[in-house]
């Protein structure tokens, strides 16, 4: 038993400055990764080049709100109409329908305003 004790320690001996030496070249090796990984950042300005990917965005984004601002316009003038052709044969259910209109018209219209003015 005393022989196998023996060949343990000499193989600690052995191993020990060996793992002392892969310690000490590792944690150099780190330090000095993380050190050229901070000494490497590249600043980038995004204002200048998200303009280019999303100016096809913004101008899809402003033509169906112009379309539908326009088409609210269209729906608010034709139930305008039919408004007056119904308070002038005296129709309630058609001029029920047409003051439904004029309301979804008017929201139609106004939706290009309100989310401009919100900076959609």
């Amino acid at each position: 038993m005393r022989k196998s004790e023996d060949v343990v320690k000499t193989m600690e001996t052995r191993t020990a400055p060996h793992f002392a030496k892969c310690k000490r070249r590792v944690q150099t090796a780190a330090a000095g990764c993380l050190m050229a990984a901070s000494l490497m950042t590249v600043q980038v300005s995004a204002a200048s080049g998200t303009s280019v990917v999303t100016q096809p965005l913004d101008n899809l984004k402003t033509l169906v709100i112009s379309v539908i601002g326009a088409v609210g316009v269209i729906i608010l003038a034709k139930n305008v109409m039919e408004f007056a052709q119904a308070y002038q044969q005296q129709d309630s259910s058609t001029m029920n329908s047409a003051l439904k209109g004029i309301v979804a018209g008017i929201m139609m219209a106004g939706i290009s305003t309100v989310l401009s003015f919100l900076g959609f």
